[in-house]
Parts: C-alpha cells; structure tokens; sequence
C-alpha cells in the first residue's frame, strides 16, 4: 500500500513538473527592453497627470482592503497603518518600525509575538498598498524607467525597482491608455515564477481628495478586491 502511494505522489509530481514546464514554454516572455531618459519619464508623468498626482501628495488617509483578508488606514501625514486581519491588529509605525503595537483580540503580544505580527503586517503592507498605489511609485529611490515601444505601435512604460520593498529587482510594464490612465502591466517578479503575467487595474474611482484610484484587479482567472476604497484630506 505505502509502495503504491509513494508511486501515486511521484506520478502527480512528475505531471505538476510537465504542467509547469508546458506552461512556461508557452506564456514566460522576457523583460522588454526599452529605452531610459526623458521621453521615458514623460509617459510616466502622463500616467501621472492623468490619476491626478498632485491630489495624491495632498492625500492624507488612505483607507481600503486586499481581497477581503487585510485591512487598511493609512495616516500618511504620520506614516502610521492600522493593519487588520483575523483577530490582529497593527498600528505599523513605518518611519520606526519597532515602535509599533500589536494587539491580538484587542490584548498587547508579548514582545517576541510583536515582533512576528509586525513583520508580517509590513510585508503585507508593502505587498497590497503596492495594488493601490504603485502608479505613484514610478520615481521612488532605486527605480528605472524605460519607453518600450509595443508591436501594435503603442507605447508602454517599463518601471524597474532596483532597491527597497520585499523584492528588489522586479518589473512592470505599464500599458497606458491613450488618456495617460494605466489599464494594467505586466510582471516579472520573483513570486511569480513566468514572466509577462497580467493584471488590469480597472474600476477607477475619484475619491474625495480627488486622486483616482483602482478598486479591482484581474490576475489571469483570478480577482482581486480593493474593497471599499477611500482617500481623503
């Protein structure tokens, strides 16, 4: 009986390494290439434009949900998120992150479970605030920004993080509508193993500040919720 199950597990392994094989042979692309300088950063400054940018730095809560499972209140005027999920709580300090306080069922961690809950609740952070705002990011500190010129004679704009969040060294290539709003991008990160996956960033809203802002995306066959999103002054 073990001897059949050992057999049965090394068949469904070897048919999720032919899967997997098939599946990269037919949809992995390659990063574009494309070129840097001012013609790049000027459809970056489109996109900007076009989602109201300005409004955004004049924006001083965020307020929104990934999926149902995390919630988010960003001060940014304090740079302090409440993170909520399950029964925890976050107040993540994001200038200090070792100042900040977790609560599990409204009761203070101890320190060591602080400590993990704070971690966790900074990468979800980083992870789903990305799903909000990462048209704003496109000159953060250790970007790089390239026009690549699409096969349809479109033009799209390739941003590169060289540094900071929790995977350094991914990419995203931003199709752009005409009006300069993004429609989606395409990824090559290190948690999706083929590259070129696309997800769209649609139902934009004007929130109250008057920044636009996504409150749905479309990842292949999956959805991904933004909730209930606000901004305010």
């Amino acid at each position: 009986m073990l001897k059949k199950l050992f057999k049965l597990i090394g068949i469904l392994l070897l048919l999720t390494i032919i899967g997997y094989g098939v599946l990269y042979y037919l949809y992995n692309e390659p990063v574009p290439t494309g070129e840097s300088g001012p013609e790049a950063d000027a459809l970056a400054y489109r996109m900007f434009d076009a989602l109201n940018y300005k409004n955004f730095n004049n924006t001083k809560v965020l307020e929104w949900s990934f999926r149902g499972d995390h919630i988010y209140k960003w001060d940014r005027e304090k740079q302090i998120v409440a993170v909520s999920y399950d029964d925890v709580i976050v107040n993540l300090d994001l200038i200090t992150p070792h100042s900040s306080i977790a609560t599990i069922n409204n009761v203070p961690a101890s320190y060591e479970k602080s400590q993990e809950l704070i971690e966790k609740a900074q990468s979800y952070f980083n992870n789903d605030s990305f799903w909000l705002v990462a048209p704003f990011k496109a000159f953060d500190r250790g970007t790089e920004r390239y026009l690549v010129h699409m096969e349809d004679g479109s033009e799209a704009l390739l941003v590169t993080y060289t540094q900071g969040g929790d995977t350094p060294g991914d990419s995203y290539l931003w199709i752009i509508e005409p009006s300069g709003r993004p429609k989606s991008f395409k990824l090559w990160t290190k948690i999706i193993p083929i590259g070129g996956v696309e997800a769209t960033w649609q139902d934009w809203i004007e929130t109250e500040s008057g920044v636009f802002l996504p409150t749905q995306h479309k990842l292949g066959p999956f959805s991904i919720s933004m909730g209930e999103v606000k901004g305010t002054y």
